[in-house]
């Protein structure tokens, strides 16, 4: 049996602290609104408005609390309420998403196969700094990458390597392939997809 590699890129226990913080939130801005339209409509009007605030953040916080990430072999899994699986190996779509909220840069995996598709976040960053994958999950996605044998594969494996070698020369976050590619993504986009053919331009220009 293969060796699970967890995957995520932020402290679990970091995100269930932020996950009730928004569960607070929630119940909060559910029952302000939920007050006011009771006082104004009576109380079931009331009520239903609170629970159309309330239901869909709650969830929201519990799915956060719940988000797990692993690589098993060469298959990338996620649960949240069920478990999300696609194999790397036969995976029909890579690409780099890049996401930008209030100046934080995400930068990850998007994979896609079976019908089923994973983002895996492999960095976060806020100006010069931020949060980035291990040495062990990089090291074990890209050579799952590099196992399908392909050119998709390869060069997003390359660029994985590529990481890992800017953060054993000791280079700053800025100086490094995945902040570079997140800068390269035009600011007010909510989201936006780097093809592998951009990616391999990208990597063909590295030392």
């Amino acid at each position: 049996m293969s060796e699970r590699t967890a995957l995520d890129l932020l402290d679990p226990k970091a995100v269930r602290r932020r996950a009730r913080t928004v569960a607070i939130g929630a119940l909060i801005v559910a029952a302000a609104f939920g007050g006011l339209l009771g006082l104004l409509a009576g109380r079931t009007a009331g009520l239903v408005t609170a629970a159309v605030f309330a239901v869909p953040l709650l969830m929201l916080a519990w799915s956060e609390a719940r988000r797990r990430v692993w690589l098993e072999g060469h298959v990338l899994s996620v649960r949240a309420f069920g478990t999300r699986s696609v194999d790397l190996h036969t995976a029909d779509q890579l690409d780099l998403l890049v996401t930008d909220m209030r100046g934080t840069r995400t930068v990850g995996l998007f994979v896609r196969g079976g019908g089923k598709a994973i983002n895996l976040a492999l960095a976060i960053y806020a100006g010069t700094g931020g949060r980035e994958q291990g040495v062990l999950g990089l090291r074990k996605v890209a050579d799952a990458l590099a196992g399908r044998g392909d050119a998709p594969g390869l060069v997003f494996s390359e660029l994985l390597i590529a990481q890992l070698r800017a953060e054993a020369r000791g280079l700053a976050a800025a100086d490094r392939p995945l902040y570079k590619l997140g800068s390269m993504a035009p600011t007010g986009r909510l989201a936006q997809k780097l093809t592998p053919e951009a990616i391999s331009r990208f990597v063909s220009s590295l030392d």
